[in-house]
C-alpha cells in the first residue's frame, strides 16, 4: 500500500465522518441558540433545559436517518475490505 492510497482512505473517512456526524452536530448547534434565544428573553437560566430538547430531537433525527448512517458506514467499509482483497 502506497502513500497516496492511504491518504485517499484517510481522506474518505473523513468526508464520511463529515456525513454522518455534520448533521446531528448543526441541528444540536441550532437548538441551543434557539434555546439560549429563548433563555434570554425569558431570563431563566437553567443549563438542564437545553440538555432535553437536543437529546429527544438527536434521538429522532437518528431514529429517521439511521439507516442512511449505517448504510453510509456500510459502504465505506466494504470499500475498505475490498481493497484490502
Amino acid at each position: 500500500m502506497t502513500n497516496s492510497e492511504v491518504l485517499e482512505i484517510m481522506q474518505r473517512a473523513v468526508i464520511v465522518a463529515i456525513k454522518l456526524g455534520g448533521p446531528i452536530l448543526m441541528l444540536s448547534m441550532v437548538i441551543g441558540v434557539f434555546i439560549s434565544i429563548i433563555q434570554a428573553a425569558t431570563q431563566i437560566h437553567e443549563q438542564t433545559i437545553t440538555f432535553v430538547p437536543k437529546v429527544a430531537i438527536i434521538g429522532l433525527l437518528l431514529l429517521v436517518g439511521g439507516p442512511w448512517m449505517l448504510e453510509t458506514l456500510q459502504d465505506f467499509l466494504y470499500q475498505l475490505f475490498e481493497m484490502m482483497i
